[in-house]
């Protein structure tokens, strides 16, 4: 049985991971009979969104890693327990979290940088040559982790693939239900909630997406 990590990065669309996108990667996982373990960072939260208001809750903090945790029905490790040895791959959900907590692109754009632990983290993977599965938002940490010419999606956002090109990516139009393969750094990326208009495409994508990363692993 392949066991995959998923990362993820707290919970609800505009602080942590979007759910469904993490919850429909694990049900994908689980269906096509492969094992999976979520991480998280043991870092702060950017910020909190009241999701009810879509507002910022000025006075409230929150930790990466026990908002994930709500996801993982408790079944969470911080990224700094990985043992790379019992894992095939790694699948990144998106979300604004993989923006603004993996890495600060929602603050800085093309100048973003990934947070050390998630860096360290993803790192091992790729120095493995493992496959890694990125969704929605999360592909834009691809070319700070790959480096230049890594094929990638955010699906058709004229600005943010302008960003991923600036930072060296090879931005690649996709369609909701459309998975990248970069064959050469062993990558797969698919849009989601970048382009879904309801939760029926984004299982479509990502189901397409775990269907690729395990048949890599």
């Amino acid at each position: 049985m392949k066991k995959i990590a998923v990362l993820l990065s707290g919970c609800g669309v505009f602080d942590g991971s979007e759910i469904h996108e993490a919850v429909l990667t694990l049900l994908a996982l689980a269906k096509a009979g492969a094992s999976y373990q979520c991480f998280a960072p043991d870092i702060d939260q950017l910020h909190v969104i009241n999701h009810a208001a879509g507002a910022v809750a000025q006075a409230e903090t929150r930790n990466v890693l026990v908002e994930s945790a709500r996801i993982a029905r408790g079944d969470i490790k911080a990224t700094t327990e990985l043992d790379l040895s019992e894992f095939d791959g790694l699948v990144i959900p998106g979300g604004f979290g993989a923006a603004k907590n993996l890495c600060d692109f929602a603050v800085n754009g093309a100048a973003a940088q990934v947070a050390p632990l998630v860096a360290e983290f993803i790192g091992q993977f790729i120095a493995a040559k493992k496959v890694v599965g990125f969704i929605c938002i999360s592909p834009v940490m691809m070319p700070l982790l790959y480096g230049a010419g890594v094929k990638g999606t955010i699906g058709t956002d004229a600005d943010t693939a302008a960003a991923f090109n600036a930072m060296g990516g090879d931005h690649q139009a996709a369609q909701v239900d459309e998975v990248i393969v970069d064959a050469e750094h062993n990558v797969v990326s698919t849009p989601a909630y970048m382009l879904a208009g309801n939760i029926v495409e984004v299982h479509n994508g990502i189901e397409k997406l775990v269907t690729k990363v395990l048949e890599r692993a």
